[in-house]
């Protein structure tokens, strides 16, 4: 399960309606557990993608910072969100092309319904397994 407070729901979805149509992505921190993680905080980052309206990426240096940030905050990261600003509600062949941090939580906010759909999925290191979101 992954615990989103409103502030941070608030703050992917807004992040994800300014990126529009590209895809918005940053890093959310809070508290790691491997079945249940709290977001606090979202922290956006610059979408560095060749092709910003159907992929993301993070520059390495941009997600090192905003990391040691986490860290120096006294959180961890927990994981990582982008938008699919016309859809899919699920992680793309894309995303799990790329997914590399097992364990953790890939939120994605898609916006192409009457309301924003906010969903999660954990990387196994084979496959994406949805988990519950819950915000507070």
């Amino acid at each position: 399960m992954l615990v989103l407070s409103q502030s941070v729901y608030d703050e992917v979805v807004d992040h994800a309606r300014e990126g529009s149509p590209d895809e918005a992505c940053g890093i959310l921190g809070g508290e790691f557990d491997a079945e249940e993680s709290t977001a606090v905080r979202s922290h956006p980052t610059e979408n560095a993608a060749s092709d910003p309206r159907t992929e993301y990426a993070v520059d390495p240096e941009e997600q090192f910072a905003v990391m040691n940030r986490i860290e120096d905050d006294g959180r961890e990261v927990v994981g990582f969100y982008h938008s699919h600003p016309s859809g899919p509600s699920e992680p793309s062949p894309t995303d799990r092309a790329r997914a590399t941090w097992e364990g953790y939580s890939y939120v994605i906010v898609v916006l192409d319904g009457t309301a924003p759909y906010v969903g999660s999925w954990r990387w196994t290191g084979e496959r994406f397994r949805q988990e519950i979101v819950a915000v507070q």
